[in-house]
């Protein structure tokens, strides 16, 4: 996917040797990241033992939330969408403790599918 895309909000997967890369400060010992997408400046982060939610925040981005959830928290996840999955979508994770969802938005042309389908190879082992 091209500056357009990104721009327009549309996740692209990244490489995730990049992400190992760039995250392996703070990850632990032996996990391994499975897969990424940007979306905008925010990341989706799969990795073997949790997915990271990165929320680059402000104008400039200096301002980074990072948003770590163990796959065995989340009690369960939806994608609401209005009827196509190659429209603009949002996200909700349910974790254990809390009675809100984390919510994000998934815009058209967002690996809708691909996101799903890694959440439930993590969760659901």
């Amino acid at each position: 996917m091209g500056l357009l895309d990104g721009l327009m909000g549309n996740a692209s997967e990244i490489d995730v040797n990049e992400i190992q890369e760039e995250f392996g400060p703070i990850l632990g010992d032996s996990e391994r990241v499975l897969a990424a997408y940007k979306i905008i400046r925010d990341l989706f982060v799969f990795t073997t033992g949790r997915l990271i939610l990165v929320d680059k925040q402000g104008l400039t981005g200096k301002k980074v939330e990072y948003n770590s959830i163990p796959y065995k928290s989340i009690t369960r996840f939806a994608v609401e969408s209005a009827g196509h999955f190659d429209m603009d979508s949002e996200l909700k994770i349910w974790i254990s403790g809390h009675g809100d969802p984390v919510v994000r938005e998934l815009k058209a042309g967002t690996d809708v599918v691909g996101v799903q389908k890694m959440l439930a190879n993590s969760v659901l082992k």
